[in-house]
């Protein structure tokens, strides 16, 4: 069995990518658009958990603004004029790569990449009582009074979280 890297997301994988959204986060769908144009607008932060031909996960991540967020299968048009920290928009990984390392490593990999371009925060918004994971990597929730309707686009318990990069 080969095994599962990280390696930098390709147009040819976003039908994958996009499937596996499907079955990762089947409560916040997302359009095979916004895959497609994450990628076009910012190929840096977006990846994918390959095993050879087959994927196990993907991150969706690029520059935005400061204690705000996209919208929920949103497109952007183009990242803002200013942005000011980096933004994880989505990472998912199939159930049974879970508890490997993959994730692990992802985030390693995207606050890196956040230092090396000059963010000194990175934002995202935990869905799926994901943020124990986050706060074991830095990563503390914020009360920002101009998220609120916007985080529960993102469902129950969604919580918007910031790291130092």
């Amino acid at each position: 069995m080969t095994p599962s890297i990280w390696r930098p997301m390709t147009t040819a994988d976003i039908a994958a990518a996009h499937a596996l959204s499907e079955i990762v986060h089947p409560g916040f769908p997302e359009d095979r658009a916004v895959f497609e144009e994450r990628l076009a607008l910012y190929p840096a932060g977006c990846f994918v958990l390959a095993s050879g031909d087959e994927l196990h996960g993907y991150a969706l991540s690029h520059p935005y603004v400061k204690d705000s967020a996209p919208a929920l299968n949103t497109r952007l048009g183009a990242l803002p004029d200013r942005c000011d920290t980096y933004y994880f928009h989505d990472i998912a990984i199939l159930p049974d790569a879970r508890n490997s390392g993959a994730g692990d490593a992802i985030v390693s990999i995207l606050k890196e990449h956040a230092r090396i371009a000059g963010f000194d925060t990175i934002g995202l918004i935990a869905v799926n009582n994901s943020a124990p994971f986050w706060q074991r990597h830095g990563f503390a929730a914020r009360d920002v009074a101009g998220m609120r309707e916007k985080l529960e686009s993102y469902g129950d318990g969604a919580v918007c979280m910031r790291s130092a990069a």
